[in-house]
């Protein structure tokens, strides 16, 4: 009986640390993108699951498009979800800088 409690709390650990640590994560990510989708509006920079930067110049919400200018003359129509946060070029930078090693060359 006590081997049974036992592995009877190992396994509800396991499965708390499988929550915390992978579900929760990625329930807090899609809420953030969420309330980002419900807050964009025209004129906003965004940055897309591909890595490429466009300013949103129409939104269908009823459809969940988004029509977005990604060069002069260039737009076009995008599925709302796969535009991942705004754009933000000072926190772009500032991320970039964090994930540069700085080495010193021996002389």
């Amino acid at each position: 009986m006590g081997e049974f409690i036992a592995v009877a709390i190992l396994l509800m650990l396991a499965m708390g640390g499988y929550w915390a640590f992978i579900l929760f994560p990625r329930q807090r990510d899609f809420a953030q993108r969420q309330n980002m989708a419900r807050t964009l509006a025209e004129g906003d920079e965004v940055i897309t699951a591909g890595g490429i930067i466009g300013k949103v110049k129409s939104i269908n919400s009823a459809e969940g498009i988004a029509s977005v200018e990604l060069a002069d003359g260039l737009e076009v129509r995008m599925v709302i979800a796969a535009m991942l946060e705004r754009y933000d070029p000072e926190e772009l930078a500032k991320n970039a800088r964090m994930g540069q090693k700085t080495e010193t060359l021996p002389e």
